[in-house]
């Protein structure tokens, strides 16, 4: 090897530099975005049939839907909820399938469907993934233009602006008014003339034409025939004929109905920072780079903003940029200090700038050769790559100090030189670094949340640790050669005088020890069993870690059935307490859609309320107050506080709350008595608030109940009675008129005094064939009935569920509580239940971390067997990577750090580590023959390099761990799990391997 090296250094300095230039340039290249690509395995369905009851929705469309839906490969979860009119269906399917081929599959099972629904019925199907949410969010307000400008402004200027820049996938416009032109019929003006609303309606309809009637040649010339009778304004309306008078005039729609130009009925409001607004949605494709788009966005409405109205008011309601470049600021942060601290060490060990400097060149080499290989895996610098960067600094520093420590020590003794010296390392070092990158191997196989996160960070940590191995092993000899000399090996040697004096004592105190080797090993793993077990039963769990977001989202429901004006009423005295808390920078408020969209009901919505920059309250503080604050002040609102990355996660997963309590049964009154036990047992959980029932109940109906006999008396039916009250009640299209690139619709109507009140419908005239008038209610009863609630399914079967979300508390203890609580009810006959929401994924993921943790542990001691061809070496490896487990959990007991999903990543990552320290500690150790003296000398041989490895690991993970900066907090208990494991490990490794070594070899020996 000491050959190859000195006969190739020109090729691999040359290598070394053009990997490290083409990092730097994927390092430019790389789109940068806040999470990784994600193909979540769920579709969302959303079906429109009309304004049909609930129960009859259910029947006639959701089921059959639900049943050609299952016939798709790949299904695992169906689940729907039912509302008047509509359903939204959400379809889970494996994890690892082509979703598109499933989306294309669906809308297939679904198109096939449709002719055998109701009429009216239609569907959309959508793809679930982190961009469902927008990227940037835009209100428009203006205290001169009307919100029909505003709106037209928005969709046929701003829209098409944005839409034509790359990675923008959609702009949608929520909020504002349409235009359209009104009809309003009079019904005796009708009779007088002896003309029906549909005469009127045929007539506008077949007076709004333009069509084409054929070609002809003429002069060398070919025309083309078109007849155009379009419609241009109220004018044109009002003087379509509608029948010829014998004495030769003519009835038009001006003399039955007044025309005028109105605005369309709207059944939303939106508004921003108090003011009536139109808000634009920026969403962005799955592989657009975030921070290029939103900067593109930024720029072109700046260069355009001279030709927008004066008194229009462009503010950004909502940018994801702004995490990604904080998130990705303090991870880059992370980096640096924690480079810088483990510069610090290595000098205080090595006292040799030249051995520094040969780390300095190195160590953002790795990185930027590493983002070269996430450039070719199609992955992106996103917080879970930069993350896995930043973890995996203090391994590729332990890399390098390895083989520099090892190259000093050779040429201070003057046995050897440098590349001699590195040829030696050679077989440790590809050990030590297989044992940490095969820990990442299974987690190839992670599904679910936990996989799409942190799949990213573990290909990352892989890569990089994949090529600081092999720098180690090529660049870092030949550098030394140049670099390095032997008075600096000298200098490094005598550097840490006060190492000799602890290896002295190390030396005593093992002596005691391995004279006793069992007693001591048995004590060791009773002392880790019991920190473990306590530990175990006092550490607190959760899902997905908490970082605050800078913005959040408040979902609210108002009474059932209260209409638009009220609801509207109520949350406006929410906004004013909003407007009131200082943290508060801006807000954007929807009521009747929803930003993620979904079934919104009149009386429901939400808000996005962003934040002011640090310095300010924690996010938990802000959502606390405002919930507080709100249902003190505004009664019979009903709000639900979440940050928008625990949203996105919940509504991939469909369910965003942490705890969710799912109900079923065949009959719905005992599904009902036992959601009203269920959400009394949840309210009464210490740390559980926002208890609510999944099923909301939509607003009042007025029912028309047709009487048959009377409709044959008057020569009406039903048929035609539904379509008068369409007109009459609600209006209906008649045509539309292009204003330009607007299309402003016909709409067919009865005066608004007609049709006001409640009691006003009974009035109503219909009009029979015959010609004369006849009440609705000579042929109908008229009444007002509750509103119905909603219907939820779950894998065919009726479900409802309660869900409450979490306030300071944990996950697991809460879980406990719950549990006793919904356990300890008498369910009426019939009912069961389970438990959903982010706990049933975490348990998920925690199970399949468990699958990881031991796939981790047996492939480590396979590599061990292999490294070593010794049981008993592996065995004791093994051993003190399963008491340093004890340490992680207590270290995350004693800084109050949750046990979740990033903490067991960081769990997994410590058996490779640890695992790595042995490596280097046996590698001094020739077989299974060892004295007490040979394990002494080898741990003195190995105090520095393990105290150095140990030392940089922990500072280069310390930033991460106190949570320095915004992104850091996603990956801090990876990082205190694996400072954990390393406090308690690295000691062990040279203590405890040798005990449980010296055990195991008396035993072998004492045997027949």
């Amino acid at each position: 090897m000491s050959r190859w090296l000195s006969q190739q250094a020109r090729f691999i300095l040359a290598a070394f530099c053009l990997l490290t230039a083409g990092g730097g340039f994927a390092l430019t290249q790389l789109p940068v975005s806040l999470f990784p690509t994600i193909q979540f395995p769920r579709l969302a369905v959303s079906l429109e049939a009309g304004d049909r009851p609930v129960d009859q929705m259910e029947a006639l469309v959701t089921r059959p839907v639900e049943d050609a839906l299952r016939a798709v490969p790949g299904v695992r979860n169906i689940r729907s909820q039912t509302s008047r009119g509509s359903a939204e269906v959400s379809v889970t399917f494996d994890w690892g399938g082509d979703i598109v081929t499933a989306a294309l599959q669906s809308e297939s099972e679904l198109a096939r469907l449709a002719p055998s629904l109701p009429p009216g019925f239609a569907f959309q199907i959508r793809r679930m993934d982190p961009t469902i949410f927008p990227v940037m969010g835009y209100s428009l307000t203006s205290d001169t233009l009307s919100q029909v400008e505003m709106k037209t402004f928005a969709q046929f200027t701003l829209r098409p602006l944005i839409a034509s820049i790359d990675g923008v996938v959609e702009v949608s416009v929520l909020g504002g008014r349409d235009a359209e032109y009104e009809v309003l019929v009079d019904p005796a003006r009708l009779k007088a003339r002896d003309l029906s609303v549909l005469d009127v309606e045929t007539a506008i309809s077949t007076s709004n034409i333009v069509s084409a009637s054929g070609r002809l040649e003429d002069q060398s010339r070919l025309y083309l025939t078109i007849v155009d009778d379009q419609l241009t304004g109220a004018e044109d309306i009002g003087n379509i004929v509608l029948k010829s008078l014998a004495g030769g005039g003519a009835v038009e729609v001006s003399d039955v109905a007044d025309i005028r130009l109105a605005v369309a009925p709207d059944w939303t409001r939106v508004t921003a920072d108090g003011k009536p607004a139109v808000l634009l949605n920026i969403r962005q494709s799955p592989d657009a780079n975030s921070l290029a788009l939103t900067t593109a966005v930024k720029n072109t409405i700046a260069r355009e903003r001279v030709a927008f109205p004066k008194d229009l008011t462009l503010t950004s309601y909502y940018d994801q940029s702004d995490l990604v470049v904080s998130a990705a600021g303090s991870v880059r942060d992370a980096i640096l200090i924690g480079t810088l601290l483990a510069g610090l060490v290595l000098l205080f060990f090595l006292r040799s700038l030249r051995l520094v400097l040969i780390v300095a060149i190195l160590l953002p080499s790795v990185l930027a050769a590493t983002a070269l290989l996430l450039m070719v895996m199609g992955q992106s610098l996103n917080i879970m790559t930069l993350g896995g960067m930043a973890a995996a600094v203090g391994l590729i520093v332990d890399d390098i100090v390895v083989m520099l420590e090892h190259v000093a020590r050779r040429l201070a003794e003057g046995t050897k030189g440098v590349l001699e010296a590195a040829s030696e390392m050679l077989q440790p070092l590809v050990g030590s670094s297989f044992a940490t990158i095969v820990v990442f191997t299974p987690l190839a196989f992670l599904s679910g949340v936990t996989g799409g996160f942190f799949k990213a960070l573990a290909i990352t940590m892989a890569s990089s640790l994949v090529l600081s191995m092999i720098f180690a092993m090529t660049v870092v000899p030949v550098l030394a050669r140049t670099l390095a000399r032997k008075e600096d090996a000298i200098r490094a040697e005598g550097a840490a005088g006060w190492l000799d004096g602890l290896a002295r004592a190390y030396a005593g105190l093992m002596r005691k020890l391995l004279g006793h080797a069992r007693v001591a090993a048995f004590l060791l793993v009773v002392a880790a069993l019991g920190a473990g077990t306590l530990s175990s039963s006092r550490i607190a769990s959760g899902f997905m870690p908490q970082m605050d977001e800078g913005g959040f989202v408040l979902d609210y429901v108002a009474p059932p059935g209260l209409s638009l004006t009220e609801t509207d009423r109520l949350v406006s005295q929410m906004e004013e307490i909003i407007q009131t808390i200082p943290d508060v920078a801006s807000y954007s408020r929807r009521t009747g859609v929803q930003l993620g969209g979904g079934l919104t009901e009149a009386n429901e919505g939400d808000m996005f309320i962003r934040l002011t920059p640090f310095p300010r309250r924690p996010i938990e503080a802000v959502m606390s107050e405002v919930r507080q604050r709100v249902a003190e002040s505004v009664p019979g609102l009903e709000i639900e506080t979440i940050q928008l990355m625990g949203d996105l996660i919940g509504d991939l997963t469909a369910v965003p709350q942490p705890i969710e309590v799912k109900l079923y049964g065949n009959d719905p009154g005992s599904l009902s008595i036992a959601a009203d036990q269920a959400l009394l047992a949840l309210e009464g959980v210490r740390g559980v608030v926002e208890v609510r029932k999944s099923d909301r109940t939509a607003g009042d109906a007025i029912v028309v109940r047709l009487d048959r006999t009377a409709l044959a008396f008057e020569g009406l039916d039903p048929a035609d009675v539904g379509a008068q009250l369409q007109t009459l009640v609600g209006g209906r299209s008649a045509g539309a008129i292009l204003a330009g690139q607007r299309s402003l619709n016909i709409r067919l109507w009865s005066p608004p005094e007609l049709r006001q009140r409640v009691p006003q419908i009974e009035d109503l005239m219909l009009r029979a064939p015959d010609g004369h008038l006849v009440p609705l209610e000579r042929v109908a009863s008229v009444e007002t009935v509750s509103g119905q609630a909603q219907s939820s399914r779950e894998n065919l079967q009726p479900m409802t569920a309660v869900t409450g979300r979490l306030e300071g508390r944990d996950m697991g203890s809460a879980m406990v509580d719950v549990r006793q609580a919904i356990g300890a009810l008498a369910l009426p006959a019939g009912v069961r239940y389970e438990f959903g929401g982010l706990y049933a994924e975490q348990q998920k993921s925690f199970n399949d971390l468990m699958a990881v943790f031991a796939a981790a542990f047996l492939l480590s001691g396979l590599l061990l067997l292999f490294l070593f061809k010794s049981l008993s070496q592996a065995v004791s490896i093994l051993g003190v990577v399963g008491l340093s487990v004890a340490g992680v959990l207590t270290g995350l007991v004693l800084t109050g750090t949750e046990l979740n999903i990033s903490a067991m990543m960081g769990l997994t990552m410590v058996i490779g580590i640890i695992a790595e320290l042995g490596v280097f500690y046996f590698a001094e150790l020739e077989g299974d023959g060892a004295t007490h003296d040979d394990r002494i000398s080898a741990g003195q041989a190995r105090l520095r390099p393990i105290l150095m490895s140990a030392l940089i690991a922990i500072l280069a993970l310390a930033p991460l761990a106190l949570k320095v900066g915004q992104g850091s907090a996603l990956l801090a208990p990876m990082a205190t799990a694996i400072i954990s494991g390393l406090i308690v490990g690295a000691p062990l490794v040279l203590i405890a391997a040798p005990l449980i070594h010296a055990a195991l070899s008396r035993r072998s020996v004492a045997a027949p």
